[in-house]
């Protein structure tokens, strides 16, 4: 841990700079802008490979930036009261809640629709 730390301090590739007025870019990633739940473009399926069997509501296509996505996955556990969470776009809510889920989005105004089966 310790050198994840360090790693972040000083940027690879730079050792040291002679010039004063020299700023090191970190890089800062930019959140991505959040479309308007008309644009979204969700997919509700039910999933049972990430639960270790037990079945799991995946939606997956969310575009926008991470807390969007996290208030938007509060509310469907929220709704389906059970627990989940969200990561890279796709939320996962415990239990199988695809028709209840699908409702909700579509009352929102998302374009949501089941799949896989």
């Amino acid at each position: 841990m310790p050198a994840e730390k360090s790693k972040n301090k000083r940027p690879e590739g730079i050792v040291y700079s002679t010039n004063p007025d020299f700023k090191y870019d970190f890089g800062t990633e930019q959140e991505q802008e959040t479309l308007p739940p008309a644009q979204q473009n969700l997919r509700v399926m039910l999933d049972r490979k990430l639960k270790g069997g037990k079945k799991a509501t995946l939606i997956t296509g969310f575009s926008g930036s991470a807390s969007d996505l996290a208030s938007l996955a509060k509310q469907l556990k929220n709704l389906c009261a059970a627990g989940g969470t969200s990561d890279n776009g796709e939320i996962l809510v415990q239990g199988d809640f695809r028709q209840k889920i699908l409702d909700y989005l579509l009352k929102k105004g998302y374009k949501a629709k089941l799949a896989g089966g």
